[in-house]
C-alpha cells in the first residue's frame, strides 16, 4: 500500500486538529483518544522525516552557492 506523502503544513494542520480535539475534550474516551495519539505520533515522525529532507536540500543548496 503506498501513502500519499503529506507535505509538512499539512501534517501540522492535522496535528492542530488533534491538539483541539483533546482540548475540547471534557471526558476523553480512552480508545478514541488512544487512536487519536497514534495518528498524532505517525504525523510527528513523518514530520521530522520531511524536515530532515528540507534541511538536507537546504544543505546542497549551500553547497552549490559556495562553489
Amino acid at each position: 500500500m503506498t501513502e500519499k506523502k503529506q507535505s509538512l503544513s499539512e501534517s501540522i494542520k492535522k496535528l492542530e486538529g488533534i491538539v483541539e480535539w483533546f482540548e475540547s475534550q471534557e471526558e476523553v474516551d480512552v480508545e478514541k483518544g488512544l487512536e487519536k495519539f497514534k495518528e498524532g505520533a505517525v504525523l510527528v515522525k513523518s514530520s521530522r522525516e520531511r524536515l530532515k529532507e528540507i534541511e538536507n536540500e537546504f544543505k546542497e543548496v549551500e553547497k552549490t552557492l559556495a562553489e
